[in-house]
């Protein structure tokens, strides 16, 4: 269903460049999570993550 209104409207030239360039870009938007980890204060967004949230308690 889906695939037949992706046709009309983009045509399978391009769904099929598509299908091709996913598995690229989730490895860069995975490479690119990473850096934004690294390079920025990593507890700040760690913090919003369950298991990890409760190893780095902080002393008061």
């Amino acid at each position: 269903m889906v695939q037949n209104v992706l046709k009309k409207i983009v045509g399978p030239k391009y769904i099929n460049i598509l299908r091709a360039w996913v598995p690229n870009m989730v490895a860069w938007g995975t490479v690119g999570g990473v850096a934004l980890i690294h390079f920025t204060d990593w507890r700040l967004i760690l913090d919003y993550v369950p298991y990890i949230n409760g190893k780095f308690k902080k002393d008061e």
